[in-house]
């Protein structure tokens, strides 16, 4: 799978699934599989076995990843989920845009 919409550190709101509507960061990004990591979304919970990092063992929530077809990009001036579009800058500088207000979107 070629380049996605979002990037790590974005915000971004689940769009469709059980977690609809939510809004987080991103942590993470896996290109090959299209596949996003957003903070305190799709937690999952994860029985390990006590290690030396992890002594204790038990029961962690982590977070599962999401199909990236699933986010939208939160635009930071319409304050909502949005589609994003590329501009090419007279320096030759791809820009993310906003498809609906075309205010610039910066990863923070």
């Amino acid at each position: 799978m070629a380049g996605l919409h979002v990037r790590r550190g974005d915000l971004v709101q689940v769009v469709a699934g059980r977690e609809a509507s939510r809004r987080g960061r991103v942590l993470r990004v896996d290109t090959d599989s299209g596949r996003v990591l957003v903070e305190k979304i799709n937690l999952v919970k994860r029985h390990t076995k006590p290690t030396q990092k992890n002594p204790q063992g038990g029961i962690i929530e982590k977070e599962g990843s999401l199909d990236a077809s699933n986010l939208r990009l939160v635009c930071p001036r319409c304050d909502a989920p949005r589609r994003v579009g590329v501009k090419v800058g007279a320096d030759g500088k791809k820009t993310r845009t906003c498809r609906k207000c075309n205010e610039p979107i910066a990863t923070t």
